[in-house]
């Protein structure tokens, strides 16, 4: 006859087996999941944008931020990270992201919101180069799961520009 310790080795090896296996079909069931969802940020203000002494450009802008962000939750979903970034070029740099605003979502209850804020990190540029530029608004999101892998995405909103004149 076969050991106590060969019996619960080879228990303990299929119970693992089976659970491996059961996490990756709860985490590939996650790709039947087709989500749609939707946001729009709306610029209320720009409360200052200034000179600094050193010579950068900075930025306060008061937005209005809107999502629908419920279809991105299934049962494997543990939380959502959202981001706020700005999005620009200058001759020195292709692409510059300045995040702006962040939050983090526990519940699909908390994924519908309307949010008025200021921006809660500052908006700064090398330089003098914000006068006048042209600029997008996105808002990113990573989907963070209870088992397998995380997935990110954005929704980019276009059509922004800074004043030309420091106020």
């Amino acid at each position: 006859m076969h050991s106590f310790g060969y019996r619960a080795n080879a228990l303990l090896t299929f119970a693992v087996t089976i659970l491996a296996l059961m996490c990756t079909i709860g985490s590939l069931s996650d790709n039947l999941n087709t989500p749609s969802p939707s946001a729009q940020i709306e610029i209320l203000n720009i409360n200052w944008f200034q000179k600094q002494p050193h010579g950068n450009d900075e930025v306060s802008l008061t937005l209005n931020i809107t999502a629908d962000l419920q279809s991105l939750f299934t049962w494997n979903t543990k939380q959502l990270f959202i981001f706020v970034a700005a999005e620009y070029e200058t001759p020195k740099n292709a692409l510059n992201q300045v995040s702006l605003w962040d939050a983090i979502i526990p519940a699909k209850e908390f994924a519908k919101f309307s949010i008025h804020t200021s921006n809660k990190y500052r908006f700064i540029d090398q330089g003098h180069s914000l006068r006048g530029k042209e600029f997008n608004l996105t808002l990113h999101w990573h989907v963070m799961p209870k088992t397998g892998k995380m997935f990110a995405n954005k929704i980019v909103m276009s059509g922004y520009r800074l004043p030309e004149d420091y106020r």
